[in-house]
């Protein structure tokens, strides 16, 4: 059971300062919320590369799953896009159907709400975007290209995400630019919105945008231009500490722990200013921990990094011999010990938090699951 410490629990809803529901921590995601209430969007990333590990499309909870964003498609220099593995995508057998893709048709038939949505880039594949989004022949050629994909494999729409300087998402055909670095960059990502939508109109297509949730990133874009473009946002609140911060840190705190440190209400709070929708914003929520070996909490030196590349899965935390602890004034979860050392992440708790903050701001999704095949309760 996880320990506490910060404000007091008050009732639900709550105020600015969300507190919390006697302490429960399911062994495993719960898979008791329900798409019962289809203007809620519940959404996860699903990598390709998860099939080779059993994790098959099949194996996601489709009750508290709207939106699937299936990673990734690359795209070339010329902005053409195509899919990263024809074998997992199109060729193996998957759940008695044809490739990941012919696994979520039929998934699709089963599940009415579900959108499956193509994902175009992701670290490895995203050095091109930038160029791409510079360019108006490459920008047409991008929209063309993912609608011909998007057509021709039973897609409900595209995102794409670059980890350069920028990210693009196409989701339900959605486009997202991780971080313009600058002004320029940012006229450029909306260009390419723009470009996106003749090809992919909003009357068929869902145009959304993953970002970053900074600042920093978010003040290269003009926001209140987007809303023109994009029916959803989605604030990526998370990875705020990692393995390249000088100290360890709390990666998807929704609250700051002390001035001008990053937070996903923050980021909220700064589209919202600039006039963009909040009905349109996603509320980011990792299910995966970032861990500091050597560090006894936010803000204490560490000596690297236990997991995978530095992370856990939801599924692998708290670690064995560590405790686990939830601080309800920043809200977020952490544990400390064994093998991870601190260890930052999203439990039930938490996101049980930021979902009523969701409500409560008035945003059009509660929360915006990312990557891994598990999700956990939400209200």
């Amino acid at each position: 059971m996880a320990n506490y410490y910060g404000p007091a629990p008050p009732p639900i809803p709550f105020g600015s300062r969300p507190g919390i529901n006697p302490p429960r921590r399911p062994s495993q995601p719960s898979v008791e919320a329900s798409i019962s209430d289809l203007t809620r969007k519940n959404a996860v990333y699903y990598p390709n590369y998860r099939v080779y590990r059993g994790e098959t499309p099949a194996t996601l909870n489709y009750n508290c799953i709207s939106h699937v964003f299936y990673a990734f498609a690359h795209v070339s220099a010329d902005g053409g896009v195509f899919l990263s593995d024809e074998y997992a995508d199109a060729q193996m057998p998957v759940d008695g159907a044809t490739g990941c893709l012919g696994s979520f048709m039929r998934l699709k038939e089963e599940h009415g709400y579900l959108k499956l949505i193509l994902s175009v880039g992701g670290g490895a594949a995203s050095h091109n975007f930038a160029t791409v989004a510079a360019s108006a022949a490459t920008r047409d050629n991008f929209g063309r290209s993912a609608r011909g994909l998007v057509e021709a494999s039973g897609f409900d729409g595209v995102d794409s995400k670059f980890l350069t300087s920028s990210i693009l998402d196409s989701a339900d055909h959605t486009v997202d630019w991780e971080h313009p670095s600058d002004p320029e960059q940012g006229r450029n990502f909306l260009a390419l919105l723009a470009a996106i939508r003749l090809h992919l109109p909003d009357e068929r297509y869902l145009l959304t945008a993953a970002l970053p949730a900074g600042q920093w990133a978010l003040q290269n874009i003009d926001l209140y231009k987007a809303q023109n473009y994009l029916d959803l946002l989605n604030l990526m609140a998370y990875d705020f500490a990692g393995s390249w911060s000088p100290k360890a840190g709390h990666h998807a705190q929704l609250f700051p722990g002390n001035p001008n440190e990053p937070s996903g209400s923050a980021a909220v709070d700064y589209v919202i200013s600039t006039g963009f929708p909040a009905a349109k914003i996603l509320l980011g929520v990792p299910v995966y921990g970032r861990s500091f070996l050597g560090a006894s909490g936010p803000g204490r030196s560490f000596s690297g990094n236990g997991g995978e590349e530095g992370t856990f899965e939801y599924k692998q935390l708290p670690r064995d011999g560590a405790e686990e602890i939830v601080n309800t004034r920043v809200v977020a979860a952490f544990c400390i010990g064994g093998d991870g050392g601190f260890v930052t992440y999203d439990n039930h708790e938490t996101v049980k938090i930021k979902a009523n903050f969701a409500k409560e701001k008035g945003l059009g999704v509660r929360t915006f699951l990312q990557s891994a095949n598990r999700s956990m309760k939400l209200t």
